[in-house]
Formats: C-alpha cells, sequence, structure tokens
C-alpha cells in the first residue's frame, strides 16, 4: 500500500501493521485501544482524525512488501 492509499496513517504513531494468516495486510489504530472513538480497523484512506499525531522516523515504516 502506498502512502497515498492509506492518508494520514501512513506517518501515523498509533498505527500498527497487521498481517493475517492468509497474507492480508491491515492498519491497526492503537487509539482505539484507549478511546473508543477511534475503530481499531479504520476505513482508508483517512483523510481527517483527531488523533493523529506524525511518528518519528526511527518507529517503523510498513512491512517491506508493502513498500514502493
Amino acid at each position: 500500500m502506498s502512502a497515498g492509499e492509506v492518508g494520514l496513517c501512513a506517518s501515523c504513531r498509533h498505527r500498527r501493521w497487521v498481517a493475517s494468516g492468509k497474507g492480508s495486510r491491515f492498519l491497526y489504530c492503537r487509539r482505539s485501544e484507549t478511546d473508543p472513538l477511534f475503530p481499531k480497523y479504520p476505513r482508508l484512506p483517512v483523510l481527517r482524525c483527531g488523533g493523529y499525531e506524525a511518528r518519528e522516523e526511527r518507529e517503523g515504516g510498513p512491512p517491506a512488501a508493502s513498500r514502493p
């Protein structure tokens, strides 16, 4: 997935990539663990989000298979 396909989640510190047993990849929102207003798996692309916080570079990127 490209940054354009996931929107703000691509650079958010609260997102985590999750892989299914069948090889599908999903973005999980860790904000959902403490605030029920945030969906666990938001519809993509996310264009606006009140919980968005930019991640620092060392926090990791998407799985290698989804990097351009």
